[in-house]
């Protein structure tokens, strides 16, 4: 049965060309189990390729045609291939974190084809260690970033003597943990765009309020302070059309340290990554003689719990903040304490608002990164933001697949025109995972943020007296 696109998955749909595929992903790196035998990567690739039952999630696939009158519809793929989705590899020698990087950055390059279900897993070995890689992609139509978070988590277990799981693909019962959140990504995007309709429908008075909303919005933007909307946003190389090539990279650290940054100085975790993102650029562009004099402006999206905030709305607000990085500043503590003010008085702007004119605000902030790239103007305007800075909760304990240990996660998501780099944080165990991903061209020598990503943290420490 045909199922139209919601407007959301539409616009990341048509929204792809060459040189942006609209796919989000990740990688996991596990150890093999006490007891794995030589064959043990061989026979999990066999075991989980050989899956019968496929989720819906995953046979769905975009289709148009004379019959749907031209409008873009899911369809089940009735010439599904699981060999075209599920693939082994090995890595050259060798055999180092760098060639795993290399291979993920390639992959990640490729769209994903339109006539098929728009993912792809591959299992990875031959690290000289012995550890074991799992990539997977996605297209952002077919989930968001924070659903395929949690379909991740949900295939994963706490118990190292769980054997015989079934593939993140396999089909399972509606009521149980995986089965409730495959539903819940394939219905998150409809869902809460379902959910905004009904809002705005029988909500009036925050219909009403919506004009206002973005008087006081632009208001604060004209006057250079924390808003939805950013006027000041200065021209950096990150700010450009881009290729498809691709360059990933990543790297965790304790939450421990990071934690203990924020409570010397009275910030929160969320403001020490973004002030260790604003050191490594500040470091990074300036080796490229290329520091702007204003401060970098950065898009954070950010959760807010509307319940607390807007009587009889309930539910979760989900908005963006520009947010000032401080890059202009040379002390890592003054930077620190700015971000904390800028993420403060955003998030208060924000409390300001219902839930609606929050989606509303957001998506008006949207127009000036979105507009210039649908025209071919991205090289010839301001850009509204720098880079996008976002931070999602992953699991808190070590989790196991089939036995394997899963020693991190690492997130890579979607540059786009105008918007050459992306850093999207996750945490998982005691450990934050910061996977950069950006254009191989316009983001030249990606890697060495990972090592200005260091030197801050080291630095931060130093100021915080931790």
């Amino acid at each position: 049965m045909a199922t139209p696109l919601d407007p959301t998955a539409l616009g990341f749909l048509l929204a792809e060309n060459r040189r942006m595929p609209m796919h989000v992903g990740g990688l996991q790196l596990y150890r093999k189990p006490p007891d794995a035998g030589r064959n043990y990567v061989r026979d999990l690739f066999e075991s989980m390729r050989d899956t019968i039952d496929i989720a819906p999630l995953f046979l769905k696939r975009p289709y148009r045609s004379i019959k749907t009158a031209g409008q873009w519809v899911w369809v089940e793929d009735d010439q599904f291939d699981i060999d075209h989705h599920v693939r082994h590899s090995a890595l050259p020698k060798p055999g180092r974190v760098r060639e795993l990087f290399e291979l993920c950055s390639r992959l990640h390059s490729t769209r994903l084809a339109t006539e098929r279900p728009l993912w792809e897993w591959h299992l990875i070995e031959g690290l000289r260690d012995g550890r074991i890689a799992m990539y997977t992609k996605l297209h952002h139509s077919l989930v968001d970033g924070i659903a395929a978070m949690r379909l991740l988590q949900s295939i994963v277990s706490s118990d190292p003597d769980e054997r015989d799981m079934p593939a993140p693909w396999a089909k399972r019962p509606p009521r149980s943990k995986i089965g409730k959140a495959q539903e819940a990504a394939e219905h998150a995007t409809a869902g809460e765009a379902l959910s905004a309709l009904k809002t705005a429908l029988g909500i009036s008075a925050d219909a009403a309020g919506i004009p206002k909303a973005l008087v006081q919005t632009l208001n604060r933007s004209l006057r250079n302070e924390t808003s939805t909307l950013a006027l000041f946003a200065p021209n950096t190389i990150l700010n450009r059309e881009i290729t498809a090539s691709r360059r990933f990279a990543a790297q965790d650290w304790p939450l421990e340290r990071i934690r203990a940054i924020g409570k010397a100085t009275g910030t929160t975790l969320n403001d020490v990554v973004l002030a260790m993102c604003s050191g490594a650029m500040r470091t990074y562009l300036s080796e490229l003689d290329a520091l702007p004099e204003t401060s970098l402006i950065a898009m954070v999206p950010v959760g807010l719990h509307a319940k607390a905030r807007h009587a009889g709305t309930g539910g979760n607000a989900v908005g963006s903040i520009m947010v000032k990085l401080g890059t202009d500043l040379e002390d890592p503590l003054d930077r620190l304490l700015l971000i904390h003010a800028s993420m403060l008085d955003g998030k208060q702007a924000l409390a300001q608002m219902t839930p609606l004119q929050i989606q509303a605000m957001s998506a008006v902030g949207q127009v000036p990164a979105i507009l210039p790239t649908l025209l071919g103007m991205t090289n010839m305007v301001r850009p509204a933001y720098n880079l996008v800075i976002s931070n999602v909760p992953g699991p808190r304990t070590t989790q196991y697949f089939n036995g394997a240990e899963m020693l991190g996660t690492y997130p890579l998501s979607v540059p786009i025109d105008g918007n050459a780099l992306n850093i999207t944080c996750n945490s998982y165990a005691e450990q934050m995972a910061f996977g950069l991903t950006g254009c191989r061209r316009t983001v030249p020598h990606l890697q060495r943020i990972l090592t200005y990503l260091d030197d801050e943290i080291s630095a931060l420490e130093k100021v915080a007296g931790v």
